[in-house]
């Protein structure tokens, strides 16, 4: 072997010196990025398996709904629950079981799964649409404090309109007829011309003796253009 220089054999001495004074914790991150790598892979795995384990129950739930089977229907419930509670297949779960439960007469049951939901769901959405069927339910028992209780809360902006429609009903329920025309015209004015659902309020105005349409050709055309 040739022999090394004294430039050669400085530089060698460097890098022993470097890596006896650095070389463990070099060693302790590259493991630890390792470390990490392998285990950000293995999460992405279980988020992928969890799901799609969750989307399989949930094909099963919706099976058990057709079938209208409640007892397996809550029993295959609770397992998405316990197994996949935070998956927005469990939220979407609950809102199908408990139109299942109330359709066959289980109201109580019902009104537990959707106030699962609300309380669970860290979806704005999903909690707002089961505070909405809440009230319609409360509503139907002739429970009327506590509909217009699930209705005052907080909904996001999209679902104003729908609120209005609902407290609309309950008040219409309560023969509270010029409260119910307020808030009928509120959804109204809410809900877009284009919207299918904004015909059935304008019925309901219509069913208290009110015409929520422009009556002056400005008006029609300007209503015309939104």
């Amino acid at each position: 072997m040739a022999t090394l220089d004294l430039e050669e054999q400085e530089q060698l001495d460097q890098i022993k010196h470097f890596w006896k004074q650095y070389g463990n914790p070099i060693t302790w991150l590259l493991i630890a990025v390792l470390a990490a790598y392998a285990g950000w892979n293995g999460y992405q795995y279980w988020q992928r398996s969890q799901a799609s384990q969750a989307s399989a129950l949930y094909g099963e739930i919706e099976r058990l709904a057709v079938e209208a089977d409640a007892d397996k229907l809550t029993r295959a419930f609770g397992d998405m629950k316990d197994r996949f509670g935070s998956s927005a297949y469990a939220m979407q779960a609950g809102l199908l079981v408990s139109s299942s439960l109330q359709g066959a007469g289980k109201t109580e049951p019902a009104k537990a799964t959707l106030s699962w939901v609300a309380e669970h769901s860290a979806d704005p959405a999903y909690q707002a649409i089961a505070r909405l069927r809440l009230a319609a339910v409360a509503a139907e028992t002739k429970d009327f404090t506590s509909a217009m209780a699930h209705l005052n809360g907080s909904f996001p902006a999209e679902f104003s309109a729908l609120v209005a429609d609902r407290k609309g009903d309950v008040l219409s329920m309560q023969g509270k007829s010029v409260e119910a025309k307020a808030e009928y015209e509120k959804a109204y004015k809410g809900l877009s011309d284009r919207i299918e659902y904004r015909r059935l309020v304008e019925v309901k105005l219509a069913a208290l003796g009110a015409d929520p349409r422009p009556t002056t050709p400005a008006a029609v055309a300007s209503e015309g253009k939104k």
